[in-house]
């Protein structure tokens, strides 16, 4: 590990900068996207499976792995009925209860914080003795449950946006006046 401030400073900076990124993004209207939201669901459907196989030799890990899931499809539903759509000639556009994505974004960097705290010094004389510095991050049954209600969060959500979507009734000339805002293609 690297202690030189420079480099903690400009990782700091780029933490910051996608934590402003991720919580502007959850209020306002936004533009519905399905392409987006499809490789999305792909993306956090394998990190997943990837974190739950990573849990299973344990089974309060995986217990809590598959009850945070279970929560965070909970919050989602939730979610999704909170979301405002609106069909606009641009296109379909939604806006989300921001407060239950701020809620679970902030429990979860909260506890990571947290435990970076507290297993700083652990950081340190593991990476001196030569183990995983980041094993006592992955044993934490509270913390891959918070994860694992994010995850379950987002993905149930995207699946909502979807799904609720496609049942709203289509106003005339949204279509066209997609395909009129693309830009041209080809030189």
């Amino acid at each position: 590990m690297n202690h030189d401030p420079y480099v903690i400073a400009a990782i700091a900076a780029l933490v910051l900068f996608a934590l402003y990124r991720r919580f502007r993004r959850l209020f306002g209207r936004q533009l519905l996207r399905p392409t987006r939201l499809k490789i999305r669901i792909a993306v956090l459907s394998l990190v997943t499976v990837m974190t739950l196989m990573r849990g299973m030799h344990s089974m309060d890990l995986a217990a809590a792995g598959l009850v945070g899931l279970a929560a965070g499809v909970a919050f989602a539903y939730i979610g999704v009925k909170l979301t405002r759509f609106d069909a606009m000639p641009a296109g379909i556009f939604y806006t989300p209860n921001g407060y239950i994505g701020a809620a679970l974004s902030t429990l979860l960097l909260g506890r990571l914080a947290y435990r970076f705290v507290v297993l700083y010094p652990t950081l340190q004389a593991a990476q001196a003795g030569g183990d995983n510095p980041l094993d006592a991050f992955q044993r934490s049954p509270f913390t891959l449950a918070l994860l694992a209600i994010v995850i379950g969060y987002y993905l149930a959500y995207y699946a909502g946006l979807l799904i609720r979507s496609s049942t709203l009734p289509e106003q005339p000339g949204i279509a066209q006046a997609a395909d009129a805002a693309s830009p041209p293609s080809g030189p």
